[in-house]
């Protein structure tokens, strides 16, 4: 299966923003932002783009495809 999952915990890249404070920065909920972190939810691509500059990471240290 091809998705586009989270190559890098995002707790670990966001050690000063919880989920809640991510989710909201990029119009997601905490829920879905641990789906993704816990590799259950790949998100949209413009969802990656906002996760990756919410946490001044290039998209690629964020998140790699998977095929």
């Amino acid at each position: 299966m091809n998705r586009l999952c989270s190559w890098l915990s995002l707790r670990f890249l966001s050690q000063e923003m919880t989920q809640s404070e991510l989710g909201e920065k990029v119009g997601l909920t905490r829920q879905t932002i641990a789906a993704i972190e816990a590799g259950k939810y790949s998100p949209s691509l413009e969802s990656a783009f906002k996760i990756a500059e919410a946490l001044g990471r290039p998209l690629e240290e964020v998140f790699q495809w998977e095929a």
